[in-house]
């Protein structure tokens, strides 16, 4: 992740905001504009705390919890802020591809936030007999999280699709 500080934001039933005063990191949404928030802080005038969607600082390495691994589908929105360079917004409904990479040995190519073409590899795995296969995603993506399984040992890559007719 090329030593940039990865934070997640996460859709919350309750909002983090009392007396008008925020009581836990924040990202608040209204429309178009788009304001995160310390704890302490003083939601802005021009922010309608009624109408703007807040998401709270999460762990980044709970993102998984908030898709279904069986279909890749985001159970709630979220926000991916990748070292303040670029914001992935994931909506409640959107559908990740969900790619292994398993093998003798693994190479990681692509990381968080890199967009990745249809023909370019994001990840190699070289077998037993020193052979290499580049994994390629179906369709352009942009990496999301990638997943490291332990019990396994090998990697899930987390890749929303861009350029989907769902998401416009």
């Amino acid at each position: 992740m090329n030593g940039s500080t990865i934070r997640l934001y996460v859709e919350t039933e309750e909002k983090p905001v009392r007396d008008g005063v925020v009581t836990r990191e924040c990202m608040a949404i209204m429309g178009n504009v788009q304001v995160t928030l310390n704890e302490g802080d003083r939601v802005p005038a021009f922010l309608d705390i009624n109408r703007a969607e807040f998401l709270v600082k999460e762990v980044y390495d709970r993102l998984p919890a908030g898709v279904d691994r069986t279909n890749g589908r985001v159970l709630r929105d979220m926000v991916v802020d990748v070292g303040g360079r670029l914001l992935i917004k994931l909506f409640r409904g959107d559908e990740l591809m969900l790619l292994p990479v398993e093998g003798f040995a693994k190479t990681l190519i692509a990381n968080v936030g890199n967009l990745v073409r249809k023909g370019d590899a994001f990840a190699a795995v070289t077998t037993r007999k020193g052979e290499v296969h580049y994994l390629k995603p179906p369709e352009d993506s942009i990496v999301v999280f990638i997943d490291e399984i332990s019990m396994a040992p090998g990697y899930v890559y987390y890749m929303l699709p861009v350029g989907s007719s769902k998401r416009q």
